[in-house]
């Protein structure tokens, strides 16, 4: 990563930006009328951005999605959401920090959120564990989705993680059937479910919290059966083959939605979701509205078949 939080494919932004505010602070300190120049140079920097953001990579968008400020869940509930109450604890083992889960109002509707939540420094990042989920991240989810479900209201699920937590313990506490329990009664909820993978969606570390109505991307996410060096490990034994990989796995959102996979790509700000916390928020709220109004008008029965023929849609295959 270049300096400054940027990435190597955007250093020409940064010298542009870095001219840019070096004139506005020379004219303002010699008292010189700069606006024209000035004014030029925004121009040909928002002409730059559209044009290194329009030819993006895959791997490109996966280093985007790992943007160190991409907004994460907690940003997206505090921007969205009001009244939110965090629960804690998956009544059998322990609270799991890497999925945050809670009651809100979305415009005066209640509901519930889930979602993985990465850290921003050393300390949130373990504490969060990276954003991986335990066993029990997976049953607290489960339990409280459940909870909606009884009080008959609509989940809102955020995708962020680079895959569940592939340790011992992990499997000693039964990753693979909490994992497999919650794909199988979340095809069963009888409430709206609505995702929108906001950064990374990794394996099954994704999919435990993945089966709903609607799956909504931001353009610069990824979502992918195992991670890009994780396959070039696989298929290379060289990381380094990551960049290929993410070509090979098609994990963007034009991928995904070409393949069924996903519902609707949601834009980013200029530049990706982590320069305008604030107007990535309400592009997503903007379509988590207008996906439950839509839900909400199907009964119960219509929802839950139109959520299994989703998923039995997906993927290309012949009958012999």
């Amino acid at each position: 990563m270049a300096a400054g939080g940027y990435l190597d494919f955007e250093k020409p932004i940064l010298e542009l930006e870095k001219k840019i505010r070096e004139m506005k602070e020379f004219a303002s300190g010699e008292e010189i009328e700069l606006s024209s120049e000035i004014v030029s140079l925004e121009r040909k920097l928002q002409k730059l951005q559209n044009e290194i953001f329009s030819k993006l990579s895959r791997w490109q968008r996966v280093q985007l999605a790992r943007h160190p400020n991409r907004p994460y869940t907690l940003d997206y509930i505090s921007h969205i959401f009001t009244d939110f109450i965090e629960l804690h604890g998956d009544r059998g083992y322990a609270d799991d920090k890497a999925v945050v889960c809670g009651f809100v109002k979305l415009d005066g509707q209640k509901a519930l959120v889930v979602g993985q939540q990465k850290g921003r420094d050393t300390k949130t990042k373990l504490m969060r564990n990276f954003g991986m989920m335990h066993p029990e991240g997976y049953r607290k989810a489960l339990r409280l989705m459940k909870t909606a479900a009884h009080f008959g209201v609509p989940i809102f699920i955020f995708i962020d993680t680079p895959g569940a937590y592939p340790g011992l313990q992990a499997e000693e506490r039964g990753q693979a059937e909490a994992i497999a329990r919650n794909i199988r009664e979340m095809s069963v909820l009888p409430v709206p479910i609505i995702i929108t993978i906001i950064g990374e969606g990794a394996s099954g570390g994704a999919l435990g919290i993945g089966v709903g109505d609607v799956l909504l991307m931001l353009e610069n996410a990824w979502y992918s059966v195992i991670s890009p060096e994780g396959c070039a490990a696989i298929l290379w034994r060289d990381q380094a083959k990551a960049p290929d990989a993410a070509e090979a796995l098609k994990v963007s959102a034009p991928d995904l939605l070409e393949l069924k996979v996903i519902d609707k790509i949601l834009p980013e700000p200029t530049g990706g979701a982590h320069r305008n916390h604030q107007l990535a928020a309400q592009i997503v709220k903007g379509e988590l509205l207008a996906s439950l109004a839509q839900l909400k008008q199907l009964s119960t029965q219509e929802l839950l078949q139109r959520r299994l023929d989703k998923f039995r849609s997906i993927g290309i295959y012949d009958e012999i």
